[in-house]
This record gives structure tokens, C-alpha cells and sequence, in this order.
């Protein structure tokens, strides 16, 4: 069994992150926490590999289908679709459309709760609604009504596994074993040291 510290999980910075010029504060933000970069790739996908992303769960299209419909129902507006199944793919073409559009920055990061301290500091999926101080809530003003407004995918800046299980899947979506770097950074001396027997001289 891996060590907790080996945690890994998958983040994308989306098109609209990468033509707003936030990969690098996006990249700071995850790597002050203590989390260590182990897999970074510049890419355009291509709408297979889009769908192939999402539909890496059976009941996705299902699950998002019915998150969609409920969020409607909360606006007291009816969904553009009656069945969940339907309304995930309704979904799932804005995501590919928007995706595909043009690079993003496909990276693995590592540590202990990898995936929690990423969604963590990554904020909720709308912007408008994530807390000030996540990336989604100080860093885009995107949100629901105005996405469904331009029949487009909400621009969140990111995506990021949503478990461990899920972070594993992704991963081999978007990287090679080869492509995963394996190596020592200094500060995780302190971070993961038992005894921190090596510090002093």
C-alpha cells in the first residue's frame, strides 16, 4: 500500500485559464501548500479524448443529468431535457465544444489528501458561488444563469478529480507511466520526516 504522501491526483487548467494567462498563479497556489508537481503536459484535446475523460464513470452522464435538472427546479425554470441521461449528454456537449477549444495544462500533483487540498483550494464548481480565496472564487465571475444564457459550459478556470478512485482513472487518460516524474523535493524533509532527523548539520 502507497504511503499517504503518494496521493496523486489530476488537475486541468481549462481553456479560458490558459487565455487569461493563469497558469502560473494557478500552479503557485497548489504548490504553496506542500503538494509536489509530478506530471505537466501543454495539449488541445480532442473531443474524444474530452468525452473519454467524463465518461470514465458509468452513471455520469446520469448523475450530471439529474444535478442539472434539480438546478433548473431551484430556479423554478424547467430543464431543457426530461431525462437525466439526456441531460448529461446535453452536458456533456458543451464540455467537449468548450475543452476542445484550445490548449489546456494537464497536470499530476502529489501528497498527502492530494485530491481533497486541490478541490480544497480549486473552490466549488460555479464561480459566483465559490468562497473568496479558492481560485474559482477570486480569480473568474462566471456562473449558471449566464452559461445557460450563451448555451455554453460554465468557465471555471479548472477541473480537478473529484476522488481518489477518479484521480487514478484520469490520470491514465492524460499521462503515460513514464510521463509521471519520480523524485525528491527538499521541503518534503519537513513535511513527511518522522523523526526530521536530517535538518540539523
Amino acid at each position: 500500500m502507497n504511503h499517504r504522501s503518494k496521493e496523486k491526483t489530476l488537475v486541468l487548467i481549462k481553456p479560458d485559464g490558459v487565455q487569461r494567462a493563469l497558469i502560473g498563479e494557478i500552479i503557485r497556489r497548489y504548490e504553496r501548500t506542500g503538494l509536489k508537481l509530478v506530471g505537466l503536459k501543454f495539449v488541445i484535446p480532442t473531443v474524444e479524448m474530452v468525452e473519454k475523460h467524463y465518461l470514465i464513470d458509468d452513471g455520469w452522464l446520469e448523475s450530471v443529468g439529474k444535478k442539472t435538472k434539480a438546478s433548473y427546479e431551484k430556479k423554478g425554470q424547467k430543464a431543457p431535457f426530461d431525462d437525466p441521461v439526456e441531460g448529461g449528454k446535453w452536458v456533456l456537449e458543451k464540455l467537449k465544444k468548450f475543452l476542445s477549444a484550445g490548449p489546456v495544462v494537464a497536470m499530476v500533483w502529489q501528497g498527502n489528501e492530494a485530491v481533497g487540498i486541490v478541490r480544497k483550494i480549486t473552490g466549488g464548481t460555479e464561480p459566483l458561488s465559490s468562497d473568496v480565496g479558492t481560485i474559482r472564487g477570486d480569480l473568474t465571475l462566471d456562473s449558471y444563469p449566464l452559461a445557460d444564457t450563451d448555451n455554453r459550459a460554465v468557465r471555471n478556470l479548472i477541473h480537478a478529480s473529484g476522488n481518489s478512485e477518479e484521480a487514478e482513472k484520469e490520470i491514465k487518460i492524460w499521462f503515460k507511466e513514464n510521463e509521471i516524474i519520480k523524485y525528491r523535493l527538499v521541503q518534503e524533509t519537513i513535511l513527511y520526516d518522522v523523526n526530521l532527523d536530517s535538518i540539523k548539520e
